[in-house]
């Protein structure tokens, strides 16, 4: 969804500053990307805002109709607490003048009359968006994955990741491999709490035309920017209505956590673990340490701690002792440095985010990512962070003890991962008898200032030995309108967070879907940020793939 959907930001993260401006932007994106749009037959756009359009209002139904009156078209506000939506949308929806407004939502009328002028608000945007992404059927399904994949070979990655799939984003996955239309190879890791046993089933050291399941995923807490990764100790300042000494929460349990554990080891299935905050750590190093107690520990498992943001240095040490590869974020410094230093962990405390200092003290070795959708898949961005940890905004060091040296930096994007991945012998380096998979650069890394690594660009992707992305010496038309930035990446991510509120307020007793019920829900929308907003993307793939209710 990231990679097919238009820009609507006002500058300077787009170009989208009046009414005319906006269609014209999405002119030029249906222009650029027209094969997919009449495969998937819907229009999608990111991130307008009524405040900063010279109009200073919402576009109309008339309006987008212009554009299109025969492909529906879901065009999302920058809150993404409602959308803008065309004749065509309304009617595929069956939105008319009699329709009433949903329990905590709003649908526009036009002024006078009842007749809906296109803008849908709260729970009904949530209900149209399901249902207006789910009518794109599995083929509109294996176009977005087509695009994910190229948008992640765009920014130099030859093997990429899904960290929290689901059996059926699996089966979409698959479909485009089969049909050989995946350009660089895919991990995939579902989460073990859905089908363990589809993990089980399916979990491969061997790529089938670019793709493999290769494990499982635990996710254990939540957000450490949001409020709800499980400390072991109160937040510093959080920002909401948090009762004194508030300290998170877990999402998994850990007596869970360790029957999980205890059957990947049975099963001899890797395992990914989310984990944030110290006591979803101790969760982990508990679940872990009982398996190995059952089940030895001589095997070669390389199990893996994603994120680890709030990690101790003695959670580092039963780490290293129970042979776990921690994948760091040091992205989070430049995204949310100030917010930890100011508000999740305090002046001190919040230097030692992501701690890639520690963990080479140790003579461990990282890997890192981005974990798009939470930022944006920028190889360049992940470089800078690690090397540099500058806060956005303020260019504050985060943890100067933690900077490591740019080589240090690409083996945890590179050789490192590889051996995270059990393909150490094939990919990771350039040697003779691995894979032609190679990245070309703008400039040399090694020989710029670290200031201005973010600013390197991937000029060409090679995949074994083929060239699968080459940067355009002019832009392509209509490319700006691509929904590319960091902070449109933002917005998506709160669509995906709205889209779990909504599903917490569809399971509610029709009674309880009340206005002030749904303002509870999204004053704790931070509650939502991981394992909810991965039940919204199934429920979006699902409906796309099995025609289940969008509900």
């Amino acid at each position: 969804m990231q990679a097919l959907s238009a820009n609507l930001l006002a500058p300077p993260d787009g170009n989208v500053k009046d009414i005319p401006g906006l269609l014209l932007t999405v002119r030029a994106w249906i222009a650029t990307n027209d094969a997919a749009v009449k495969k998937i037959n819907l229009i999608v756009g990111f991130g307008y805002d009524n405040s900063t359009l010279a109009e200073r209002r919402h576009p109309t139904r008339e309006e987008l109709d212009s554009v299109s009156r025969d492909i529906p078209m879901l065009l999302v506000h920058q809150s993404s607490h409602l959308a803008t939506v065309n004749s065509k949308a309304l009617e595929v929806l069956g939105i008319t003048a009699e329709t009433p407004d949903p329990a905590g939502g709003v649908i526009r009328r036009k002024t006078g009359g009842k007749e809906p002028d296109g803008v849908l608000e709260e729970t009904a945007f949530q209900a149209a968006a399901l249902k207006l992404l789910g009518q794109i059927g599995p083929d509109g399904a294996k176009v977005f994955f087509k695009a994910a994949a190229e948008l992640w070979a765009r920014f130099g990655y030859t093997t990429a990741q899904d960290g929290a799939s689901t059996p059926s984003s699996v089966a979409v996955m698959r479909q485009v491999a089969a049909a050989g239309e995946l350009k660089i190879d895919v991990v995939s890791y579902p989460v073990l709490v859905m089908d363990r046993e589809f993990v089980k089933a399916n979990a491969s050291r061997d790529y089938k035309n670019h793709f493999r399941v290769a494990g499982g995923k635990i996710v254990i807490d939540g957000s450490p920017q949001a409020f709800t990764a499980w400390r072991d100790r109160p937040y510093y300042k959080p920002v909401g209505n948090y009762a004194p000494g508030y300290s998170g929460y877990p999402s998994t349990m850990p007596e869970d956590v360790v029957n999980l554990m205890t059957w990947s080891f049975e099963n001899n299935v890797q395992v990914l673990t989310h984990a944030n905050g110290e006591a979803a750590m101790d969760a982990m190093i508990a679940g872990l340490s009982v398996a190995q107690l059952k089940h030895g520990g001589d095997k070669d498992r390389r199990n893996v701690l994603i994120h680890g943001q709030f990690v101790r240095e003695d959670q580092l040490d039963a780490f290293k002792r129970l042979q776990v590869i921690p994948s760091l974020f040091p992205m989070h410094t430049f995204y949310w440095g100030e917010w930890h230093v100011n508000q999740t962990m305090g002046p001190e405390a919040g230097q030692n985010i992501s701690p890639t200092g520690w963990v080479r003290k140790r003579g461990m070795i990282f890997t890192t990512h981005h974990d798009a959708p939470v930022a944006f898949p920028d190889s360049m961005r992940v470089l800078d962070a690690t090397v540099t940890r500058r806060a956005r905004g303020t260019g504050r060091v985060i943890g100067p003890q933690h900077r490591v040296d740019v080589m240090t930096a690409l083996m945890a994007m590179t050789i490192w991962p590889a051996y995270q991945h059990f393909e150490e012998g094939a990919k990771g380096s350039i040697e003779v008898g691995k894979l032609a998979d190679l990245v070309i650069l703008s400039k040399d890394p090694t020989k710029v200032p670290a200031t201005t690594l973010g600013e390197l660009k991937v000029t060409e992707t090679i995949k074994d030995g083929e060239t699968v992305f080459r940067l355009a010496d002019k832009p392509t038309p209509g490319a700006k309108g691509a929904l590319a930035d960091p902070r449109s990446n933002d917005m998506f991510s709160r669509f995906l967070t709205q889209l779990a509120v909504y599903g917490d307020m569809a399971n509610l007793p029709p009674y309880l879907q009340q206005p002030g019920t749904i303002a509870y829900f999204q004053s704790h929308s931070a509650a939502h940020d991981k394992a909810c907003v991965s039940r919204a993307l199934e429920r979006i793939v699902s409906a796309m793939v099995d025609g289940a209710p969008s509900r």
